[in-house]
């Protein structure tokens, strides 16, 4: 897996935009009204396509809501809570990809390696996945 890539010449992160059914959609519709203007101390980013997609700093913290289960998940996996949000946590290329589990909407987010400890995110956006993604399966 990797992160997000950068726009050449504009500015913009590319994100693979999710695109989850209308009940997941909802619920990622709240989230994404509420996020923070920062994560990290990083400010937030211009997204292309950005519906369902956000970004701070650089290189870009990438947040994306209904995205599909991670194809490592198992009922098995290690559970990572923060503020009472439980998340997959995966190494990939330059970073760390967080997911949700538990919870309606797979909220998944990518934090650079320069961002170590690359969970230090999820504690800025923990809150708002509480607030707006209710849990159905609490951290084992």
């Amino acid at each position: 897996m990797t992160l997000a890539t950068l726009l050449a010449g504009c500015g913009k992160v590319a994100v693979e935009e999710p695109t989850p059914g209308p009940e997941v959609a909802q619920v990622c519709g709240a989230v994404m009204a509420a996020l923070p203007e920062e994560v990290l101390d990083q400010g937030r980013r211009s997204v292309e396509p950005g519906l369902l997609s956000a970004a701070w700093g650089r290189p870009a913290i990438v947040l994306r809501c209904g995205v599909a289960a991670p194809p490592g998940l198992r009922d098995d996996s290690e559970c990572l809570e923060v503020n009472d949000v439980g998340w997959y946590a995966e190494e990939a290329q330059g970073g760390m990809i967080f997911t949700t589990i538990g919870r309606p909407a797979f909220v998944e987010v990518s934090v650079p390696a320069r961002f170590a400890p690359e969970s230090g995110a999820l504690a800025d956006l923990s809150d708002v996945v509480s607030q707006h993604d209710p849990v159905v399966t609490p951290c084992q």
